[in-house]
């Protein structure tokens, strides 16, 4: 089992890119009665980045969050400024898009924008982070930004980077069934054995509330790749461009209503009568 840390009391929405609606849906839906404004973050879109954003808003007004704002934070929108902080200090939930998470990570780490999202997620259980596609897999500590197919299986063919730190000791890749990327999670767990790897299908994603539970919601299917009893692995023994190997690597397919123990990894069976959709 992995090291003790503490955890965030906040919750944490992630799904694997495709149709947005059901995580928007869910996002509104647990919102706190009184609670602050939505605040879009299209940072990781490459192009139209202002556009997507607008769009996003839009539909999060027409499911109900009628306080739904985008908030700029690019290469002329610096996170540091009064503004930001401001914004995101009354929020009542922060949703990051998709796109190239490196972007993300380019203008977020390392500012005090980053340690107002940070602080209120690890102290504020009403407090809500959201993200589809990039903006899933950029919350945990470490996220998966380089690997394609069997060169993914190869040392040096799939590279991590720091992420946001919002969830601990986790892994997220996204758009996962639909791209093939079962061998890019199952090296970077081999790389963070400590890490737990979750791979998540479109339309699907987790629901994770204060740090302990992951909730599976959506159409598809949630991988987890599981490092806790991981043995032989030979990272340390190959070069540049050779097959990666490791023994006893657990993996689970979880659909909606699934939940999975965060701590003890442990699957638990669903909820009757309290799935979401």
């Amino acid at each position: 089992m992995p090291p003790a840390r503490t955890l965030p009391q906040g919750t944490a929405l992630a799904l694997g890119g495709g149709d947005d609606d059901a995580l928007l849906a869910l996002l509104c839906e647990l919102l706190p009665p009184g609670a602050g404004p939505v605040e879009v973050v299209s940072t990781a879109a490459t192009q139209r980045a202002v556009k997507t954003g607008r769009n996003y808003v839009a539909a999060l007004r027409e499911l109900g969050c009628a306080r739904a704002y985008l908030l700029r934070v690019d290469e002329r929108n610096p996170a540091n400024r009064p503004a930001a902080l401001r914004r995101l200090e009354r929020a009542g939930a922060v949703f990051f898009t998709g796109g190239d998470q490196e972007r993300i990570t380019e203008f977020w780490l390392n500012t005090p924008a980053l340690e107002v999202l940070c602080r209120r997620f690890m102290q504020e259980p009403g407090f809500i982070v959201a993200g589809t596609s990039a903006g899933a897999a950029v919350l945990p500590d470490s996220m998966i930004v380089a690997g394609y197919g069997a060169r993914s299986l190869t040392k040096g063919g799939m590279h991590t980077a720091a992420g946001l730190h919002l969830l601990p000791q986790l892994i997220i890749d996204q758009h996962f069934a639909e791209r093939g990327r079962f061998g890019r999670l199952a090296h970077a767990v081999l790389q963070h054995p400590a890490a737990l790897g979750l791979g998540l299908g479109q339309e699907t994603g987790v629901i994770i509330r204060g740090g302990r539970e992951a909730e599976v919601f959506g159409d598809g299917v949630v991988m987890v790749v599981d490092g806790t009893k991981l043995r032989n692995d030979n990272l340390g023994r190959i070069g540049r461009g050779e097959p990666v190997a490791g023994e006893n690597l657990r993996v689970h397919l979880l659909v909606a209503g699934q939940r999975l123990d965060l701590r003890t990894r442990r699957v638990l069976p669903a909820q009757t009568g309290n799935t979401p959709d």
